[in-house]
C-alpha cells in the first residue's frame, strides 16, 4: 500500500526527471502515480505538492540560496535540490507539521541520496522552519 512518503518521493522523482531534462515528466506524473499505487488523497496531495513546487520554483530557490552557507546553488546534488524543493513549498504553504516535513525530508534523502545529505537537509529545512513558525 502506498503511503505519503511514497508521494513526496513521485514528486521528488519527477522534479528530479525534468531537471535532468525530461520535458514530459509533468506530463506522465498521472501514470507514476498510478504505477506506484498511489490514489486517492495521496495522489491529491502528490498533485498539490507538484504543482505548488512548479507554481512557485523561483521564489523557493531563492529561499534555498538565502539559506546555503559557503555552498553554491548550482553545485547542489541534483536529488537533495529536488527534496529541498518540495519540503520547502510543504514548510510554507501547507499545514504539515515542520517536524514532519522535515523528518520526511531526511527520510527521502536516505532512500535517493548521499548518507551526508540528511544532515544537510536537515539543517536548511530546520533554519526554515525556525525563521517561518506561526
Amino acid at each position: 500500500m502506498a503511503t505519503i512518503t511514497h508521494a513526496r518521493e513521485a514528486v521528488v522523482q519527477t522534479l528530479y526527471a525534468m531537471e535532468m531534462g525530461n520535458d514530459q515528466a509533468v506530463s506522465q506524473f498521472e501514470e507514476i502515480l498510478k504505477d506506484k499505487k498511489i490514489k486517492g488523497a495521496k495522489a491529491e496531495f502528490a498533485q498539490k505538492l507538484l504543482t505548488g513546487v512548479l507554481q512557485n520554483l523561483d521564489k523557493i530557490d531563492t529561499i534555498i540560496k538565502e539559506h546555503l552557507i559557503d555552498w553554491d546553488f548550482d553545485r547542489l546534488d541534483k536529488v537533495d535540490k529536488q527534496i529541498l524543493r518540495v519540503a520547502i513549498y510543504e514548510l510554507l504553504d501547507t499545514d504539515t507539521p515542520f517536524q514532519i516535513v522535515i523528518d520526511e525530508a531526511v527520510k527521502i534523502a536516505k532512500n535517493f541520496s548521499e548518507d551526508k545529505a540528511k544532515s544537510f537537509i536537515n539543517g536548511i529545512l530546520d533554519r526554515i522552519a525556525k525563521e517561518n513558525r506561526k
